[in-house]
């Protein structure tokens, strides 16, 4: 079950990426408020369907929710918004890594402090190490997509 899981996670990611490109694109033609609306219009009738189907059927039971957690959506639109800004004028992989970064780097603190009820774990040298790898990896893509606009221009 847990190499499904994996398996699920990288193919999220591939899409992930992809949906950022062709986002990226389209901003250009119509918009990044045009296309973050067209985006999340497209999934929420995507997942009508899916919530009449095969949802729960107690829809109202959000609001039940405590309200702190229903402010997660509105990371979501930040994530996908920010992105289609990013992706045309940084490219796709240098968006995906600060992306990834900003995970991380949010991750090490929520877990170390266990916020949101998640687990505990504490901040240790490897994980310190993978930020500061991950902001290598960053820097690196960041100066060759430099270097490959100056040669464009």
């Amino acid at each position: 079950m847990t190499i499904l899981l994996l398996v699920a996670a990288l193919i999220g990611g591939i899409l992930l990426s992809a949906q950022s490109s062709v986002n990226g694109s389209f901003s250009k033609e119509a918009g990044t408020f045009e296309s973050t609306f067209l985006t999340f219009m497209t999934g929420a009738m995507f997942l009508l369907i899916v919530v009449l189907f095969f949802g729960k059927g107690d829809v109202a039971a959000i609001l039940d929710a405590p309200k702190w957690q229903l402010s997660a959506v509105w990371f979501g639109v930040g994530f996908l918004f920010l992105t289609i800004l990013a992706v045309p004028k940084i490219g796709v992989i240098a968006t995906n890594i600060s992306t990834v970064v900003g995970q991380l780097g949010a991750g090490i603190v929520i877990d170390h402090f266990g916020f949101f009820g998640g687990a505990q774990i504490s901040f240790d040298w490897q994980r310190g190490l993978a930020i500061v790898l991950m902001l290598f990896a960053l820097r690196l893509i960041y100066v060759a997509n430099k270097k490959t606009n100056k040669s464009r221009a």
